[in-house]
């Protein structure tokens, strides 16, 4: 990066971090540090909402994966709507009456204290594992842009997330998230402005589209169904996305304290229903056009070189290798098809502009085929670095957006685009150790502890408990770097293994007034958790086939069933 990159980068992290301490300013105790003193509007419980969602994984490994796989991950937001719904009609009113400061108060309501500690530790498995998940996300940029080892990388984001969640608490986090959203938004479009504007003279945004969707990336709306029936190991099509999606989505929105502390912190229930019903509007499209801009980047490497790995870590790897003659090859005829691919792309969207039908289908036919032949040339290099390299790994999905950004767009705009990339994480992290923070505090420390604290001793105890989350999270993002999976998808599989039993206890806990005994809910919590876990590692060793997304219906499905079938024949008496 240049001077002027820096530049605009350190003074836009700096400006935020100052404007959130400044804004930060609450009563030293839990209700200040954890929900703002109950204070926000619903615009700034909406923005905080998506802030929290939308982590630098969404703005990093989003365009990549639209990139490589083409834009049906969007349908993984279709079940998002309705589940807002239902959160703000069933889930919203009764912790805002209880005036809770986390979900799994209720379940010690309901239920017991065994059944909210098994609850709140299912949170911290998942939670604490995806928050540090989400921490290697903006060390990537540090380790690509510095050369650094991605282990001292870890530690420096880490330290100062750590410093900055610590400073300010629940509304430090809102209202940066407030500035952070409108940045995020303000340098996304540039970028898709600039890919557009970078693109040959005669070829314009339609014209892009064009391409991409004639190359299978416009694949917004799949089905699932295959001459053999629905496929099940499908990841992501409408039937995953509507009932996989509604049921992750009313487990994230519903039951995990990352989300419940935000829209917790509203002044009123209806500003808590409105943040909620406003993200549930402006979630499917704001992915939509994040994952426009992978299929944008795509369409722009057809007129222009592409790597043919995006991480030049791995790459150079490859290179110190045995098979470092065989890369110089195939990078050779890697190259000589994009040249070929140049040339079939332009003649295509002549054809098209002049209306000669037959020569578009001929040149879009040749572009078809180079572009398989150019992916199989990357497979290979993807199976060197699986297979053949020590420490190599094959999946650049989460490099792509970033090497062209670095590459590609004009001084100062790149600089902009990594603070993006910076502050979206340093959002979503924080108000994720936050909510860890919280549970740590609310659901054990003062649940167990002897001592009577004051309102400045447990805040003072919470930030310690930040401290420690903090720490456990950057331990995490030590072992994240060989995850296999784009980091998108990596923390929605995490999340899919313990959402749906969490939503599932939730579920009895609402609708199952009958249940007043907690040993069913208990023990069929922790047997529908073994069921999914068991499911999950079926698929992975090729059992049989199934996308994660489904791993949500079951896990809540098998609480409520497990409950039920427990309460009727092992417990009914002693209830």
């Amino acid at each position: 990066m240049s001077l002027a990159d820096w530049i605009v980068l350190v003074v836009t992290l700096l400006s935020i971090v100052a404007y959130g301490l400044y804004k930060s300013r609450t009563s030293r105790n839990l209700d200040g540090y954890f929900l703002s003193n109950r204070s926000m509007p619903w615009g700034l419980v909406l923005l905080s909402i998506m802030g929290t969602q939308a982590s630098a994984i969404t703005f990093l490994s989003a365009p990549g994966q639209a990139y490589t796989d083409g834009m049906r991950f969007v349908q993984y937001y279709f079940g998002i709507p309705l589940a807002m719904v239902v959160i703000s009609i069933f889930f919203v009113p009764i912790f805002h009456r209880l005036r809770v400061y986390t979900a799994y108060e209720y379940l010690e309501q309901r239920f017991d204290g065994k059944t909210r500690t098994l609850t709140s530790l299912l949170f911290f498995l998942q939670r604490g594992l995806s928050t540090g998940i989400s921490v290697f996300a903006p060390s990537i940029i540090l380790s690509s842009l510095l050369g650094w080892d991605i282990i001292w990388t870890n530690l420096f984001m880490g330290g100062l997330l750590i410093i900055y969640t610590m400073s300010g608490g629940a509304k430090a986090v809102a209202y940066t998230q407030q500035i952070q959203l409108f940045i995020v938004f303000t340098g996304m479009f540039l970028a898709a402005y600039m890919v557009v504007r970078m693109l040959p003279a005669d070829v314009g945004f339609a014209d892009a589209l064009q391409v991409g969707g004639k190359l299978g990336k416009l694949n917004i709306i799949t089905t699932g169904f295959t001459d053999k029936g629905f496929n099940w190991s499908d990841q992501y099509n409408l039937l995953s996305g509507i009932i996989g999606g509604f049921f992750l989505a009313l487990s994230y929105f519903g039951t995990d304290q990352s989300q419940v502390g935000r829209y917790l912190t509203a002044k009123s229930l209806k500003e808590s229903r409105m943040g909620l019903l406003m993200n549930g509007i402006v979630k499917v499209p704001m992915q939509f056009l994040i994952l426009l801009i992978g299929v944008l980047v795509f369409t722009f490497y057809q007129f222009n070189n592409a790597p043919i790995f995006f991480n030049d870590v791995q790459l150079k790897k490859l290179e110190a290798s045995a098979y470092k003659d065989s890369l110089k090859i195939v990078q050779g005829q890697y190259a000589a098809v994009a040249v070929n691919k140049q040339q079939a792309v332009r003649d295509y969207t002549m054809a098209r502009h002049a209306g000669e039908e037959e020569k578009e289908t001929a040149s879009l036919a040749s572009l078809q085929s180079l572009q398989k032949e150019s992916d199989s040339l990357r497979k290979k290099v993807v199976f060197w670095l699986n297979k053949k390299v020590p420490g190599g790994d094959g999946n650049d999905t989460n490099y792509i957006f970033l090497r062209f950004v670095v590459d590609h767009l004009p001084v100062g705009l790149v600089g902009l685009l990594i603070a993006i990339i910076f502050l979206a994480s340093w959002g979503s992290i924080a108000a994720a150790i936050n909510s860890l923070a919280s549970c740590s505090m609310v659901d054990f420390h003062r649940r167990f502890t002897k001592k009577k604290d004051s309102g400045e001793d447990e805040y003072r105890l919470s930030k310690w408990y930040t401290l420690g989350w903090g720490i456990f999270c950057i331990i995490v993002a030590m072992f994240t770097y060989n995850i296999g999976n784009s980091l998108i998808e990596a923390v929605n599989i995490l999340g899919s293994l313990f959402y749906g039993v969490i939503l599932g206890v939730f579920l009895v806990a609402f609708f199952f007034k009958r249940i007043t005994n907690s040993n069913p809910v208990f023990w069929g919590a922790i047997l529908a958790q073994i069921m999914v876990l068991f499911v999950f590692i079926l698929t992975k060793v090729g059992v049989f086939q199934m996308g994660f997304l489904w791993l949500n219906p079951i896990g809540a499905f098998g609480v409520v069933g497990f409950t039920l079938l427990l309460d009727q024949f092992v417990f009914a008496k002693k209830s």
